[in-house]
């Protein structure tokens, strides 16, 4: 079965055209003109980082607030009206609606970026950023498309500046431990691995909406849109339940997927599954659906195995048996050993032993990660040390850059209604070459990566 054109929600563009696009790209800087870098600042002990906000409303003041030790010189966002509250806070810091124009003004009093955007801006903001030597905490998912996460890990290895992802459950001490002790072999060989999630909490499985409602005063529309292409304003999009459309997000898997998935894909070190495929209730050309189910194929890796990781949302479950359960809570994991398993009730944290074991039975095994009582609070606090000259952020980009191309490849899959089979080191569905229009985007002139 081929993809079907409602699948295509940007132009096609020729290969000739498409190489002129991006090398024009490059060249311009897309209208904006890139200060020079400035060498990067040698911290002492006490120094404090000077960090602007990408996006400071909703989820911005949340990573705004988790930045607070430090120095908030500048912030930006495209909603004056959403961030007044945190404008007023930061009365001094100059504001902007265009990253853009920010971090090309602003370069010479910035140390490190939050990004903090929907979806569909964070690889454009958290790209431009370190190209200008910013260290860089972006959202999850870190990107939008497969193509930009392997952009941004590239960029930020290349530029050597101190990343992190904001998937907090991968500071969470109960988590830690458990990749201490699926690393040790507690579990024996994890085959089969089961994660699912209570979103979407917000509509999907919808078309555009009608109408063009007028653009609320505080908005600016077109900045919102960013690389996306042009759409009139609806308030069906901002704010917040821009997560289902698939111009702006990536629904319940890139809402949560960095979250839920985090243990196993950490723990057995899950990067590059060689072929997914996918059910749902059913795909169009704008939300992603209801609900779906994905499954993954990782191949064996050094000792481990090859494993197969189940994903669901929208409703659907494993069967509560595998975690000897009547029934499962909205969130939750199961990793299956050949030794034991693992049942998590929850995003992160404690978790269950099938056999009947507990962490005592296993205090043997030596512990190698910290252990933080604020999780949510050192997960910032790890990245900030990382800015300064410390040890690299657990969730740096090295880390946050394959998974989140994991999660969205599974978006792919889903898309095409087919089973595809994926090449990571050349970037390519195989199988299916129509898929691969899917694991990139053309982004609206003046916008690039």
């Amino acid at each position: 079965m081929r993809v079907p054109n409602l699948l295509m929600t940007t132009p096609q563009i020729s290969p000739i055209r498409r190489r002129a696009f991006f090398k024009t790209a490059a060249l311009t800087g897309a209208g904006v003109a890139f200060p020079m870098v400035l060498p990067r600042r040698v911290f002492g002990a006490n120094e404090r980082l000077n960090i602007a906000a990408i996006g400071s409303g909703g989820k911005g003041q949340v990573d705004i607030d988790g930045c607070e030790s430090q120095n908030i010189v500048t912030l930006c966002d495209v909603d004056s009206g959403k961030a007044a509250h945190m404008f007023e806070r930061h009365a001094k810091a100059p504001k902007y609606a265009d990253f853009r124009k920010m971090l090309e003004k602003e370069a010479k009093h910035i140390d490190a970026v939050t990004v903090s955007t929907p979806d569909h801006t964070h690889a454009t903001a958290a790209a431009m950023a370190i190209r200008l030597g910013k260290h860089v905490y972006c959202q999850k998912p870190l990107t939008h498309s497969v193509f930009e996460a392997r952009v941004l890990t590239d960029l930020a290895r290349k530029h050597k500046v101190a990343t992190q992802m904001g998937n907090q459950g991968h500071s969470n001490p109960d988590s830690r431990r458990y990749v201490e002790l699926i690393r040790a072999g507690v579990l024996g060989d994890v085959n089969e691995v089961h994660i699912w999630t209570d979103r979407p909490i917000w509509p999907q499985g919808i078309g555009r909406p009608a109408g063009s409602p007028p653009v609320p005063k505080s908005l600016d529309w077109d900045l919102w849109l960013g690389p996306a292409q042009k759409r009139p304003y609806h308030p069906a999009y901002h704010p917040f339940k821009w997560r289902g459309f698939w111009d702006f997000g990536t629904g319940a898997v890139g809402d949560m997927g960095c979250h839920n998935s985090d243990l196993a894909y950490w723990a057995l070190d899950l990067r590059n599954p060689t072929t997914l495929e996918a059910v749902s209730s059913g795909i169009n050309s704008e939300t992603a659906p209801k609900w779906s189910i994905i499954t993954y194929h990782f191949p064996k890796q050094g000792k481990r195995k090859p494993v197969k990781v189940v994903w669901y949302d929208g409703g659907k479950k494993p069967d509560p048996t595998l975690a000897k359960q009547k029934s499962l809570p909205g969130n939750g994991s199961i990793l299956i050993g050949s030794k034991d398993s693992l049942y998590i009730p929850m995003y992160w944290g404690k978790g269950t032993f099938l056999s009947g074991a507990t962490e005592a039975d296993h205090k043997n095994v030596p512990e190698t990660i910290k252990k933080p009582t604020d999780f949510n609070r050192h997960h910032y606090l790890e990245w900030i040390d990382a800015c300064k000259g410390g040890k690299p952020a657990w969730s740096n980009f090295d880390y946050a850059g394959p998974m989140t191309e994991a999660m969205l490849l599974g978006l792919v899959a889903l898309r095409t209604g087919e089973k595809i089979e994926w090449d990571a080191k050349k970037m390519r569905v195989t199988n299916l070459p129509e898929a691969n229009e899917l694991v990139r985007r053309e982004y609206r002139r003046g916008w690039v990566l």
